[in-house]
């Protein structure tokens, strides 16, 4: 397959959920399958029950851009409960275990430099329908996981095979 050859899957997430963590699973078995033909890119919902997620936001933002998104974004999902609890602090954590510029994520977070992109991304997501994390939008179709995950890898995997069919 060509890359980007297949619809963009948007992962919808807020970075303190733990649903989002589990999806991450699926997240990552579909780009083992099908690799870069498959665009994922990660859209933000911080949900407000979450106090820590907005700023998470803007932290993987700074990620991104330092070229550390993906990774970035992994290593804070597997410690949501340590995010809950600690904040900021396990935000410039992770940034250094990943290998990003601390001291520019911590200027990022007082700057706001990312907020616009994180408010647009939560505006957007009202807009269509998305009402909680994890939710993902492939081919024009919203699936929503918040409420459960069951069968959802298997609903996307029929929207990209027929993209690829069409």
């Amino acid at each position: 397959m060509i890359d980007g050859s297949l619809p963009r899957l948007e992962f919808w997430c807020d970075l303190q959920c733990p649903d989002c963590r589990t999806a991450l699973d699926d997240v990552r078995t579909l780009r083992a399958q099908y690799g870069d033909a498959l665009p994922v890119e990660l859209r933000h919902f911080p949900l407000e029950k979450h106090k820590h997620a907005y700023a998470a936001a803007e932290a993987a933002e700074e990620a991104f851009a330092q070229g550390l998104g993906w990774p970035f974004v992994e290593a804070l999902l597997a410690r949501v409960e340590e995010l809950d609890a600690r904040g900021q602090e396990v935000l410039l954590a992770v940034a250094r275990e990943v290998g990003m510029d601390a001291e520019e994520v911590d200027t990022a977070l007082i700057d706001g430099r990312h907020m616009l992109t994180v408010d647009a991304d939560q505006a957007e997501g009202k807009a269509i329908g998305v009402t909680g994390t994890p939710t993902y939008v492939i081919g024009g179709k919203r699936l929503d996981g918040g409420k459960s995950q069951d069968g959802l890898r298997e609903r996307i995997v029929a929207v990209i095979e027929a993209a690829a069919s069409a």
